[in-house]
């Protein structure tokens, strides 16, 4: 599994643990944890911070265009796996992006195939194919 990948699904690990628990807990401690369990071989641990608590540190915005462009589901409603893979998505196309938009999109998607139910990489390839086409046009 390459590093970033790896990294991308600690990240998702560690939200959905955070989330799980109602935003509650200390997400470093969180995320050390889920480090020492899942990337103990990793080199270069920043980029899962960098994720995870930029998804934190933007939530309102991100929940916000969450509900915005997955209208008819409530962001409560989304399971908390496709809710933290799509925030991470989100975060990556709107907020980071220092990853190109499609290498973003088709992590999320693989990650919610990984991880998520069986419609779940179909839900967060149209929710963020809706969300880039949306701001590509806008450039």
């Amino acid at each position: 599994m390459a590093n970033r990948h790896l990294s991308r699904t600690i990240a998702m690990q560690s939200l959905f643990e955070w989330d799980f628990h109602g935003g509650h807990g200390d997400l470093k401690e969180i995320i050390q944890n889920n480090i020492g369990q899942f990337g103990a071989n990793l080199d270069d641990t920043a980029f899962i911070f960098k994720l995870a608590e930029g998804v934190v540190a933007n939530l309102p915005a991100i929940d916000e265009i969450i509900t915005k462009n997955a209208t008819e589901w409530p962001v409560d409603q989304i399971t908390l796996v496709d809710r933290n893979v799509l925030r991470i998505g989100i975060y990556e196309l709107m907020f980071l992006k220092e990853v190109p938009p499609k290498v973003a999109i088709n992590e999320a998607v693989e990650l919610a195939k990984t991880f998520g139910g069986e419609s779940s990489g179909k839900f967060l390839n149209g929710v963020l194919g809706t969300l880039y086409k949306g701001f590509s046009q806008q450039s």
